[in-house]
């Protein structure tokens, strides 16, 4: 089978789930059935990549538009790439598109070559109000644009069961077009890998119980909570924020603001890295961390909780999308219900109380060192036995199998 990829993210330029999961998936489906299959992607930037069952070519950003609206220039960027991806992408049995940002290319695709679309469903505009931040009312364009391509789907993968009822509630996708296949990992990758000389170079302290983030400053990965937790933490912690790449200048300076409170009401050292860090770089911060904490308020399937389980770290998470299918609570780390707004406006209720029972959650860990030796080799297990991405490229590969042989009956 020849399957075509369309995707914003792709290797080296990664910065979110969705790239790890098209960097990972794509590699693995080429490799299936002897080499058999073909995957040719298209992405957002200048990629060029040509092996004989995997290819990979960068779409450039097009004409600098007018707008009324600075916002809406992302909009119309990504709109002339996937033009562009839409005649670039040829001789293919079916198409595969990654976020909203490919999907308006993957339902032209759909027509012009008269093959089955399929949809990943790594986050739902919808769920993210905050977008209107970046967007403006271009927000209001880039969720039509996923509505239309959802409902001209042929088939959905859901990463979790969490997103399965998503996309059936909001979309009206009906359950049979859904199939639900995690994300994966990369075992033999993501194991503890000690780097002591990377914890010297940002003066972080081997012999103190360490608790990490990873991830962007935005509302989704709910980083202002942990940092407004940090207050409550007990003494003698101390906390690691690899958090780089602001959704906005705003949310940046809040970030900032936020980190600099957090400081006058604390001794315990904050060491903010404020940069995307290299995976071996990121591996390692795992492998040291006493726990990892996802204080996520919006998470489809949330990837950086199994990365830090394959490196024996527990986890200490909101209880949101699907981290539940990921983190087994009291078993590989601990769940904190968020009580959110509603009306799919998932941030809390109450924020400082969310920021309170995160802390005191990750210090009821950190004060049993037993548990945490025993979440840590559950947390590997678990990850063994349930989330390789060759099983989840199989799976997809079926999926592909079943759509082709009954498309247009």
């Amino acid at each position: 089978m020849n399957i075509g990829f369309l995707t914003n993210e792709f290797p080296p330029h990664i910065y979110g789930g969705a790239g790890v999961h098209v960097e990972y998936l794509t590699r693995e489906l080429s490799k299936l059935e002897g080499g058999t299959h073909k995957v040719q992607a298209l992405c957002f930037g200048d990629q060029n990549l040509d092996t004989p069952n995997l290819s990979a070519t960068g779409i450039g950003s097009g004409p600098a538009f007018p707008t009324s609206d600075k916002r809406h220039s992302k909009l119309l960027d990504t709109l002339y790439r996937d033009l562009a991806m839409a005649g670039a992408l040829h001789d293919i049995g079916v198409v595969h598109c990654h976020t909203w940002y490919s999907h308006f290319a993957g339902c032209l695709v759909k027509q012009l070559q008269q093959v089955p679309l399929v949809l990943t469903t790594h986050s739902l505009e919808p769920h993210r109000p905050w977008k209107v931040e970046q967007l403006g009312t271009a927000y209001n364009a880039s969720t039509w644009i996923e509505r239309t391509a959802y409902q001209n789907a042929d088939g959905v993968v859901a990463v979790s069961e969490s997103m399965r009822r998503d996309v059936h509630d909001l979309y009206g996708v009906p359950f049979e077009k859904i199939r639900v296949i995690h994300n994966g990992i990369d075992l033999a990758q993501y194991r503890k890998t000690e780097n002591p000389e990377l914890l010297a170079s940002y003066q972080i302290d081997p012999a103190k119980p360490m608790v990490l983030f990873v991830g962007r400053i935005t509302r989704q990965k709910g980083i202002i909570h942990l940092v407004n937790a940090i207050q409550h933490l007990k003494e003698g912690t101390q906390v690691v924020l690899c958090a780089g790449a602001p959704d906005t200048k705003e949310i940046g300076e809040e970030m900032t603001q936020a980190v600099e409170e957090a400081r006058r009401h604390t001794s315990n050292p904050i060491i903010w890295i404020p940069e995307i860090l290299s995976k071996d770089k990121i591996i390692a911060m795992y492998s040291h961390a006493t726990v990892f904490v996802c204080p996520s308020v919006y998470e489809p399937f949330g990837i950086i909780n199994l990365e830090a389980m394959a490196c024996e770290t527990p986890v200490v998470a909101s209880a949101v999308g699907g981290i539940p299918e990921i983190v087994v609570h009291g078993e590989t780390g601990y769940l904190v219900p968020i009580d959110s707004i509603g009306d799919g406006n998932v941030e809390p209720k109450d924020p400082l109380q969310f920021a309170t029972n995160l802390a005191h959650t990750i210090n009821d860990l950190l004060a049993d060192p037993d548990k945490v030796q025993a979440m840590s080799n559950a947390g590997r297990r678990r990850v063994e036995d349930h989330f390789s991405w060759t099983s989840i490229a199989v799976k997809t590969l079926e999926f592909y199998k079943e759509l082709a042989e009954n498309f247009g009956k």
